[in-house]
């Protein structure tokens, strides 16, 4: 069935929306509850503190994408509705107990397993609802989806550091267990698209046909090599994207003291991200094709610079002007994951192809932050880690480049194929009626002459 292009899609992309702001804005805000976390559960004789700190929201944030694969599965199996929601209460309950803990080993599992793996099932069904209502407003709807994140992003720092510095981290934690019961309830509105009757008639009967192998595990998206290629370029890239939002706050307290308010920088983030994300959805509209890649090559070049840049910054303006463009290309890279996912591989195989693409992500989000407290730990400083982690993504910028190339010659591959297809179905159509005429002529003349 074509696309409403709007109607009750609209609720749904607002659902969506707030669905992105509460799982990323808690996620990209881990820098603060990574300072608090330090405060309340180290020891001043432990050497590799910010290194065991850095697994929780490491782990976390790379949980949030290892699930994919898995959800993209059931999402297809139960609909974009029951996933939603059983994710939501499963993260309200991940959350919830985060903040009974009294060291930071079952955080680990708490926030970093049970919370994180509930936001995965709450998440990824929100990207894919959006295609069933929206096509041609695809790449805009999706700006507007991803800018929830950023509204969240710019607002929680402060709204966190007032909590925890007047109730302490338990009480935050369980504030924020409002966002994931609204989360809860925003899952029942994304309603399934009834495409044709024979749908009507399997949903009235109520019956569930478990579906063959093949279309539970649909691994064909990777036999169309440019998909191939983005699905392992995008991770090679991400070895120090999250890095920043781990680090970033703990490197200013290091550099600066406490005579700057370091929540401004993640304020700074989620501000430009915001419009980033706006912009480059509403231009991958009017970019053909496998052609929007260009603008995650872009992205990445300019993460992986303003990444290097950090260290370079003695001033505490540099670090916010960086900041601003580093998350207005932050933006872009998000925004149109999703349309370009369409692009490559159609609407019938991208709930699958958005889940392996994000639990590839995973590996590379989750060792970046501890390899760089790591580096702390060792080094004293930060630098170095900044320095390396603005490597990879110029590294995947550049193997992102051949991808519109390798999409294009395929599609003229399989064009070429049917027009060859149809030449040898014309072909035989020409030699049956060669063939007809042939034995119907001798026939009619015996009848004539009968």
């Amino acid at each position: 069935a074509e696309p409403p292009e709007g109607g009750w899609g609209w609720v749904v992309m607002l659902a969506a929306m707030w669905c992105n702001g509460a799982v990323f804005g808690i996620q990209n805000s881990c820098g603060v509850l990574f300072v608090s976390m330090l405060q309340l559960f180290g020891d001043g004789e432990d050497k590799q503190l910010a290194f065991k700190t850095a697994w929780v929201s490491s782990l976390s944030m790379g949980m949030v994408f290892f699930c994919s694969p898995i959800v993209s599965i059931f999402t297809d199996l139960f609909g974009c509705r029951k996933v939603a929601v059983i994710g939501a209460a499963v993260g309200f309950a991940g959350l919830l107990s985060s903040s009974f803990v009294s060291t930071i080993e079952p955080l680990y599992f708490t926030y970093g397993v049970l919370f994180a793996c509930g936001c995965s099932f709450a998440y990824q069904p929100s990207l894919v609802i959006l295609g069933h209502y929206f096509k041609q407003r695809l790449g805009l709807v999706n700006g507007i989806v991803t800018a929830g994140s950023s509204l969240f992003t710019v607002s929680l720092p402060f709204l966190l550091r007032v909590l925890i510095d007047s109730v302490g981290l338990y009480n935050t934690l369980r504030v924020l267990c409002i966002l994931m019961f609204i989360l809860f309830l925003a899952g029942f509105t994304y309603k399934p698209l009834v495409s044709s009757a024979k749908d009507k008639e399997g949903g009235k009967k109520g019956k569930f046909r478990f579906p063959p192998e093949k279309k539970i595990c649909n691994f064909s998206v990777f036999k169309v090599l440019s998909y191939r290629i983005w699905a392992f370029g995008i991770p090679a890239a991400l070895f120090g994207y999250f890095v920043p939002y781990v680090h970033l706050m703990k490197h200013v307290k290091d550099r600066f003291g406490d005579s700057v308010p370091e929540e401004v920088l993640l304020l700074c983030l989620g501000i430009t991200s915001g419009v980033g994300r706006l912009i480059f959805g509403r231009v991958a509209d009017y970019i053909p094709g496998a052609k929007k890649v260009y603008l995650q090559v872009a992205s990445f070049f300019f993460i992986g610079l303003m990444s290097m840049m950090i260290p370079l910054c003695h001033v505490f303006g540099g670090l916010i002007a960086v900041c601003l463009f580093m998350g207005l290309f932050d933006g872009c890279f998000i925004c149109i994951m999703a349309p370009i996912a369409f692009e490559l591989v159609g609407a019938q195989d991208v709930s699958q192809a958005i889940g392996f693409l994000l639990g590839l992500m995973s590996i590379p989000m989750t060792v970046g932050p501890p390899i760089a407290g790591l580096l702390r730990d060792h080094l004293g400083t930060y630098d170095v880690a900044f320095y390396l982690a603005g490597v990879p993504p110029l590294i995947g910028g550049a193997i992102l480049c051949v991808i519109p190339w390798v999409h294009e010659r395929q599609k003229l591959k399989e064009r070429a194929k049917s027009v060859d297809g149809e030449t040898t179905e014309k072909m035989l159509e020409n030699e049956n009626t060669l063939v007809l005429d042939t034995t119907e002529k001798p026939v009619k003349e015996m009848e004539s002459g009968v």
